[in-house]
């Protein structure tokens, strides 16, 4: 269900992408007991289109072969002369059959636009190629003078393969809801009434059924804890960037990753109340409320429909009343409708299209919506997530203060020895620490987790333990507690280490900032555009964050829901263009909400499924990137759009006859050479782009 995805009918119509039909399919999730966007087929169809378009260029290619060397314009202007009895014949067979299966698509598209009333891209293919093939016919049988067969074919052959590669350029439908549905385990271990236990499908849970949660397993469902403690790892969904102690009372989010406890929830919520199905039905509003784009080439070609019309119909008129024969105003007529569709404007914007989405590729930025790119030239504020986005989403040591022991090189050696016993993130981090500063690290024995507290072990004969403030307070032990309360205010974990049961030191932990967040942040500034911080952690270490990278705006503690209505505030009240950058489950609505959705490639399939551009790199500074990439794009269609319809400009007059007085006629030869000229200049000034 990408966001500026359509549903096409069975003909191709690759401009109806612009005027999307909302008609999305939907197929019921058993899991969430809700609605979702039949993706995969949506997926298919899409493929289907880009398959498509390919055969009919190709196998109109071929048969446009003959059509050429069988052309008597073309002889004629070659110097040479092919012609046989019944060439004429066969080469309104040859042109029939591209009319027909080349041009079906755009004949089909055109009816569409003309039924909404919006003629375009397809209209202005449609008209001329239509007026090619009825004068070319009825010069076969002798009603006409000349044929434009050879123009009708090329015509087609060149905007078959500008819709292909605009086509191939655009990527297949989202996946984001069936990424959500995945989140959801599909079976749940239900605890009967007398103690055993049933392996059931989530489907079929009640409220109030008791369902066991073993450790390392995902939550089924939405629930409160009746018995065990455990630490729930709810990042994915919530933001919070370390796993949270749950103990009996507390409640469990389905979708999210029990720790090492086993524990037994009492189900509170079934199908469409879950958290993960709001979610899911947040992503869907959010997508179906998605502008429906335009692009230029469609405008442009909207307005030379008008104009060939109008121009058409002037030059025939002024002609016979001129006292020239019908035959002469018709033709005039016919080469004016015929140039008015320039092949270069079906390649102006597929082709820019085409090398940005290959640059952006190469330099670790995956385009999924085109138009949305095509937007973020606009964009005024960007709106980061904090973990996994901001900084690295793993712990990592800020602050070390020494007590009983003489250097940070001991104190690491101690805690580091015993932490790598654990698989906690707090635990990863303090052994990382210890491991980039080349601490060879020390045998632990009798290794001991104390639940609720820390942990223990003997390293060296000596008892270390790594506790929690609670533990040294319980324990009344003496620290320095300014310090303590100072990294505390600045949203940091703080970890005791105990040398035989002295504290030996207080080491401070925080989730790390990315080297290349503060560079990017300088550079929004410079480019006037603001800096917003929206994450669901709490506010403490928001404004830690914050502060180091001089973000202009904070939210912190923000819950899914409410960030996709923080997005719609700053897009109405502030009247910003907003760009959200993310990496969660509890992005996706955001993503989807704001103007350009940026997922990090690290991040998880929902959030990149609900994306209008990944960074690969998931580095900051690639949002840059996407914004200046976007201008450059932009220019270079416009540059294209005015070379394609520039030479209309120019053509269409000399066509109709203005100069025909003084002896100049743009006679239908001169003008397939100008038009292959325009055709070569756009291409070359597409690949400029690279530069």
């Amino acid at each position: 269900m990408n966001k500026n995805h359509s549903h096409h009918d069975s003909h191709p119509e690759p401009h109806n992408h612009h005027q999307e039909h909302a008609q999305h399919q939907k197929q019921d999730h058993a899991h969430q007991g809700h609605d979702q966007g039949k993706s995969g087929h949506h997926h298919g169809n899409h493929q289907h289109h880009v398959q498509e378009f390919k055969k009919r260029f190709y196998i109109s290619l071929i048969v446009t072969i003959p059509v050429l060397i069988m052309s008597p314009m073309i002889q004629m202007f070659m110097g040479i002369d092919l012609r046989f009895t019944g060439d004429t014949y066969l080469l309104f067979l040859l042109s029939t059959s591209i009319f027909f299966y080349g041009g079906w698509p755009f004949l089909a598209g055109a009816k569409d636009e003309l039924k909404n009333k919006n003629p375009g891209m397809m209209t202005l293919i449609s008209l001329a190629i239509v007026v090619a093939y009825v004068y070319s016919t009825s010069s076969t049988f002798g009603f006409s003078e000349r044929d434009f067969f050879w123009e009708l074919a090329t015509l087609i052959d060149i905007m078959l393969l500008g819709h292909w590669i605009e086509m191939k350029s655009v990527m297949g439908a989202s996946k984001a809801l069936e990424e959500l549905a995945k989140l959801m385990p599909s079976d749940a271990h239900l605890v009967g009434a007398n103690g055993e236990i049933t392996e059931i499908d989530v489907t079929e849970l009640k409220k109030g059924d008791v369902v066991l949660v073993k450790p390392g397993e995902k939550v089924p469902i939405d629930g409160q804890i009746l018995d065990g403690k455990t630490l729930i790892d709810e990042s994915m969904l919530t933001g919070e960037s370390v796993p949270v102690t749950k103990t009996v009372g507390d409640d469990a989010i389905g979708g999210s990753i029990n720790g090492d406890g086993s524990i037994k929830i009492a189900v509170k919520s079934v199908g469409q109340e879950t958290y993960l199905s709001q979610v899911i039905h947040l992503v869907q509003e959010a997508q179906a409320s998605k502008s429906k784009a335009q692009d230029l080439a469609n405008r442009a070609a909207k307005w030379l429909f008008y104009g060939a019309l109008v121009v058409g119909l002037i030059t025939f008129t002024a002609w016979l009343l001129l006292d020239y024969p019908i035959s002469f105003a018709m033709e005039r007529m016919v080469t004016v409708l015929i140039i008015a569709c320039p092949h270069a404007l079906g390649l102006a914007a597929p082709l820019v299209v085409s090398t940005s989405t290959s640059l952006a590729a190469k330099n670790g930025l995956l385009i999924r919506n085109r138009a949305a790119f095509e937007g973020a030239r606009n964009i005024q504020a960007v709106v980061f997530d904090k973990t996994g986005t901001l900084t690295k989403g793993e712990f990592g040591i800020t602050n070390i203060d020494l007590v009983n022991v003489s250097s940070e090189e001991e104190l690491l050696t101690y805690a580091a020895s015993v932490e790598s016993h654990s698989e906690h993130p707090i635990a990863r981090g303090i052994t990382k620490a210890a491991k980039e500063k080349g601490i060879a690290l020390k045998e632990a024995s009798n290794f001991e987790a104390l639940p609720g507290k820390g942990l223990r072990g003997e390293v060296n004969g000596k008892e270390i333990m790594g506790v929690s403030p609670v533990f040294v307070k319980e324990k009344k032990l003496s620290f320095n507690e300014n310090l303590f309360n100072q990294w505390s205010e600045e949203g940091k974990t703080v970890v005791f280490t105990l040398v035989d049961g002295q504290v030996a030191g207080m080491i401070a932990l925080a989730d790390m900032i990315r080297d290349t967040a503060k560079e990017a942040l300088k550079d929004l500034k410079e480019m006037n555009i603001k800096s917003i911080m929206l994450t669901g952690d709490n506010q403490k270490v928001a404004q830690y964050v914050g502060k180091q990278l001089g973000m202009d705006e904070i939210f912190a503690e923000v819950l899914p829901h409410q960030k996709s209505d923080k997005i719609v505030q700053i897009q109405t009240k502030e009247g910003l263009k907003t760009a959200m950058t993310g990496d969660g489950v509890n992005d996706a609505p955001a993503l989807a909400k704001a103007d350009l959705g940026i997922a990090i490639g690290t991040g998880t399939d929902v959030a990149i499924e609900t994306a209008d551009v990944v960074l690969i790199k998931s580095n900051p500074k690639d949002v840059l990137n996407i914004i200046k990439l976007s201008k450059a794009t932009y220019r270079k269609m416009t540059q294209n759009l005015w070379w394609a319809t520039g030479y209309n400009i120019v053509a269409i007059p000399l066509a109709a006859g203005v100069l025909f007085p003084i002896g100049i006629v743009l006679n239908p030869a001169v003008g397939a050479i100008l038009m292959s000229l325009s055709t070569v200049i756009v291409a070359f000034n597409a690949k400029l782009l690279k530069l």
